[in-house]
């Protein structure tokens, strides 16, 4: 069983995590727009690509500028019943040995038993 202190703040984490999902996916979609923009500038013009890099300086200030438990990367999978953050099934949201005694008692559906 993890510590309640680390379930809470693992979902602290996915509040923030949405909470700045939209503003974070914006900001890197205008970066990818100046990165595309950089790459046909620089075949034409040198002058033109000092203002593109200013635009792209301020854009990232401002995706830094956001907390850091709002990156989707901090967010890490834990175990629904007991909040185990190691061998977690990614179907089921379970932990291994959870997921293998649920199996025995018959509480998911459409699983097959089998003894590792």
């Amino acid at each position: 069983m993890a510590k309640k202190s680390m379930i809470q703040r693992e979902r602290k984490r996915q509040k923030l995590e949405q909470k700045y999902h939209f503003i974070r996916q914006s900001l890197k979609k205008e970066i990818n727009k100046m990165k595309k923009e950089r790459r046909k500038i620089k075949k034409e013009r040198i002058d033109i690509l000092s203002l593109n890099e200013k635009k792209t300086a301020k854009i990232r200030k401002k995706l830094q500028s956001l907390p850091r438990n709002s990156a989707p990367t901090r967010l890490r999978r834990r175990c629904l019943s007991t909040g185990s953050p190691r061998g977690n099934y990614r179907d089921f949201g379970l932990s291994g040995y959870i997921l293998r005694e649920m199996v025995h008692a018959c509480l998911l559906p459409g699983a097959t038993r089998s003894s590792w």
